[in-house]
């Protein structure tokens, strides 16, 4: 059978399962140390305020993750591995984005 792609093997698939969930749990990490522990970029959006408090987001866990996607990235490019990892790599981003999300990562109300 010409130019039939061969099938993957279970353990290729569960390689690739397991380094998802290792790479999401990565991620949702720095974007949780960035909006609550450390601050190294200070970079603050003020969305809305309430009750003479303000609302603010802080963007350092979101960048911290994306620096830690890009670092991802560039080490799957030295590798020549990039079109096997970028995929899943992308999934785990954009599943630890929401779910910070979720968990409110990033948002702050100051009661000045």
């Amino acid at each position: 059978m010409s130019g039939t792609k061969p099938i993957e093997s279970e353990t290729t698939v569960m390689k690739n399962v397991i380094a998802v969930l290792f790479q999401f749990f990565l991620f949702l990490l720095v974007f949780a140390a960035g909006s609550l522990l450390v601050h190294p970029f200070h970079l603050e959006t003020a969305l809305a305020p309430v009750d003479g408090r303000t609302r603010v987001f802080l963007w350092d866990g979101v960048l911290l993750m994306a620096l830690a996607y890009g670092l991802v990235l560039l080490l799957a490019a030295g590798r020549r591995r990039l079109r096997s990892v970028a995929g899943g790599s992308s999934l785990a981003l954009a599943l630890a984005a929401l779910a910070g999300w979720a968990m409110r990562f990033g948002f702050i109300t100051h009661g000045w």
